[in-house]
């Protein structure tokens, strides 16, 4: 008979991962990325900005408040989301760009989960000792000694994730104003809510959950394979020169044997926990510190560099028979990822051009629906608009209002006698406005006219329009 097996489980328990400390060129390369995004997120809201008596001087921030979004010398306005929305885009290109070109270097690299993770290990190595120590210490029990590395380790782990979080709020009102009212108290409850949430988010993921993370909660392993190609960089093992695998002392005797002496440096330096060894898995992030691991062993032993690196799949045709792959820049410079880069390069800039063309005053015009127009005691028929006049710059401007129309109209603000309003500066004033056609004239005989509404800017010259109808009674 034949037995009845379990169905594979769709998740896997967790097996703790110690990776040991490693140096060489990719791990500096992921120490400078962590130290500059790390000083990145922590130290710009305290970056300040002087932008004038009525704007805000915190060089970036989201104000909520007002729907404004400030960075550096830019301000983004609500109608203008289209900025918030290009930039996501040419976020999403780069990813593209540079997963097809070396694989998931975004994840090993500078995925805040990843750089989180390493701060995370940094502290536990400082607190417990590299890999063996660790290893050691989990297997190791209850004592005094243990719990007091184990507090340790998390009490640094969780003022991380304090000014994680509280670095995070801060981008969204006075950083200076707002952490005086977290000591005091007396900051919104939204604020230590938020603190305490992103808490604990970042002392389990980087603490506990790690790779778990990248594995079952991430999306990108599983995207990622529509992204690559026979020509993308990925880390890889070239077992054509390491295998067979042995020991040292019987590769000396045994000719035949590959320069994989499986000392295992290459799985125990991996944060992931996986064996590069067994070919490209969803797992690997393309750390490249099974590289460090591997050159320094080959170093030792007197082999050439490069049993683990970076390699693209048509490459390995070539390398099989002892030719020599293609120069690094012919896989990166390719017509997919030249695409890539085209694409990215055009939405920039549109975008720059879009910033530097964008109009400092802006108008939006609501007829009123409810009546439509309203017949006046001599004739006349009168419509009523809802004008909203945004004053872009940092100070008060009049605004002058004017019609183009084929209809003979007249013009009137309410409670104003002109057809100027001084609208603040840095924000917008709602202004009702009564536009009236005298009786027997075409605007009034006529269903609907088409109306365009000018409003200028009398200091700067500045000038937007607005399109909009008259509604008559018609014939």
């Amino acid at each position: 008979m034949n037995e009845i097996q379990d169905p594979p489980k769709l998740y896997a328990a967790r097996e703790p991962v110690f990776p040991r400390r490693v140096s060489g060129p990719f791990r500096n390369l992921k120490w400078w990325i962590m130290a500059v995004t790390l000083g990145i997120y922590y130290l710009t809201p305290w970056i300040r900005w002087d932008r004038g008596p009525n704007l805000p001087d915190q060089a970036v921030l989201v104000d909520m408040a007002n729907r404004r979004f400030f960075f550096f010398m830019i301000e983004i306005w609500p109608d203008e989301f289209y900025f918030i929305a290009g930039l996501l885009i040419m976020a999403g290109l780069g990813l593209f760009l540079f997963t097809s070109a070396l694989g998931r270097v975004w994840c090993g690299y500078a995925c805040p989960q990843t750089v989180w993770t390493d701060l995370y290990i940094l502290v536990e190595r400082w607190v417990e000792g590299d890999r063996n120590a660790r290893v050691r210490l989990w297997n190791a029990k209850w004592d005094v000694r243990k719990w007091r590395l184990r507090l340790t380790k998390w009490f640094i782990w969780l003022l991380i994730g304090l000014a994680t979080g509280g670095a995070w709020i801060f981008y969204f009102t006075d950083a200076p104003t707002l952490a005086v009212d977290l000591v005091t108290g007396n900051a919104h409850p939204i604020a230590y809510t938020t603190m305490a949430i992103l808490t604990f988010t970042t002392f389990f993921f980087g603490g506990f959950a790690r790779e778990q993370i990248c594995i079952y909660a991430c999306p990108w392993p599983r995207i990622q394979a529509a992204m690559m190609d026979e020509d993308t960089l990925v880390v890889a093992y070239r077992d054509w020169r390491g295998e067979p695998r042995g020991k040292l002392k019987a590769a000396e005797a045994d000719a035949q044997q590959g320069d994989c002496i499986d000392c295992m440096a290459c799985v125990n330096v991996c944060p992931m926990g996986i064996d590069i060894r067994e070919g490209q898995q969803l797992e690997c992030i393309t750390c490249a510190l099974c590289i460090d691991a591997c050159d320094e062993v080959m170093d030792r032993i007197g082999k050439p560099r490069g049993l683990i690196g970076y390699m693209a799949l048509k490459d390995e045709t070539a390398e099989r028979a002892g030719g020599h792959p293609k120069n690094v820049w012919k896989h990166i410079f390719r017509p997919r990822t030249i695409l890539y880069t085209t694409l990215w390069s055009l939405v920039g800039v549109a975008m720059i051009v879009a910033l530097f063309i964008r109009s400092p005053i802006d108008v939006n015009v609501t007829p009123e629906r409810n009546p439509l127009f309203v017949t006046l005691s001599d004739g006349s028929i009168r419509n009523t608009y809802t004008l909203r006049l945004r004053n872009k710059h940092p100070d008060d401007r009049p605004f002058r209002i004017s019609i183009s129309s084929d209809a003979r109209l007249k013009l009137a603000l309410e409670g104003s006698e002109t057809l100027e309003v001084i609208v603040p500066a840095d924000a917008t004033l709602t202004q009702r406005l009564y536009i009236t056609a005298p009786a027997g004239t075409s605007g009034a005989t006529t269903e609907r006219s088409d109306i365009r509404l000018w409003i200028s800017d009398t200091v700067g010259n500045d000038r937007v329009s607005a399109d909009t109808v008259f509604n008559g009674k018609g014939q």
